[in-house]
């Protein structure tokens, strides 16, 4: 059954669909609750470092008096938060589409026995970018205590939410963006160069993705500014950046909001053809 076809089945088939979609989301949800402590412990670990090394020890040291100087009066903490939490968030769910996803399509190839459940395809496809997109949103969650409370004296982060709708948006949709892009990379990528996809991909992604910096703070790289628009937690780190600590500069609404939004389309789109496409050969 395509998907045309299952949206204009009858409503018991809908029904039917219904029901199958969320018994396989509550099997993720089981899932990831019997592993909560290895995802909490992943998922926090890196960011509390860098926290703990860029908030308090040089603080303490002296050492962080020039970090927040590309954004004005802003501490460097207060730069921090809502890069962090969205690097965690993208990467969280980045890993949770593509790593199941690589087992199931190769070594495991489990995902045969999904396919035969009464689900279209690419109704599973988006299955699966869900339960990734919420371990992403649990990931940013679980880090925001941390990003907030970590830090020297008198070095607390200046947040405050300018724009609800805005956060709202960002945390939902850009963990949907990550999730897609996790799961294109997922059917597109060898799981023998897997260790490609961390040096080439993730790591620029992590380190070129506004998250130590707002993307304002490059105009004097202006090269780099420019490049950094493909990448997408650029757009997702302006956007948190907006809507915590709208104080610290930061890239236009329209922009980014276009930017996650149509690239969440866009990138579901790619990967529930890719995804449908890797399973049924």
């Amino acid at each position: 059954m395509t998907t045309d076809q299952a949206l204009l089945a009858p409503p018991a088939m809908r029904t039917g669909l219904s029901r199958t979609f969320l018994a396989m989301m509550a099997r993720d949800a089981r899932v990831l609750r019997k592993n909560f402590t290895g995802t909490f412990l992943r998922v926090l670990m890196q960011p509390i470092m860098f926290v703990f090394v860029f908030s308090y020890v040089l603080p303490k040291i002296g050492a962080a008096g020039a970090m927040g100087g590309a954004a004005g009066d802003a501490s460097f903490a207060t730069i921090l938060v809502p890069g962090l939490v969205a690097s965690s968030m993208v990467m969280q769910a980045m890993m949770a589409a593509i790593m199941p996803l690589m087992m199931e399509l190769t070594w495991q190839r489990s995902i045969t026995d999904r396919a035969l459940a009464p689900l279209p395809i690419p109704l599973l496809a988006i299955q699966k970018i869900t339960a990734a997109a919420l371990q992403g949103l649990l990931g940013g969650l679980l880090v925001f205590p941390a990003v907030l409370f970590i830090h020297a004296e008198g070095q607390a982060p200046e947040v405050h939410v300018g724009n609800w709708a805005v956060l709202i948006v960002m945390l939902v949709a850009g963990s949907l963006l990550a999730a897609s892009g996790g799961m294109l990379m997922g059917t597109v990528i060898d799981p023998q160069k897997a260790q490609i996809l961390f040096a080439v991909i993730l790591l620029p992604v992590t380190m070129l993705g506004c998250v130590y910096y707002p993307w304002a703070a490059l105009h004097d790289v202006r090269w780099l500014q420019i490049a950094s628009l493909a990448n997408p937690l650029v757009y997702v780190s302006e956007g948190l950046r907006a809507a915590l600590t709208p104080d610290v500069g930061h890239m236009a609404t329209w922009a980014f909001m276009l930017a996650v939004l149509g690239g969440t389309a866009v990138l579901m789109w790619i990967a529930t053809r890719t995804f449908t496409k890797r399973v049924l050969t």
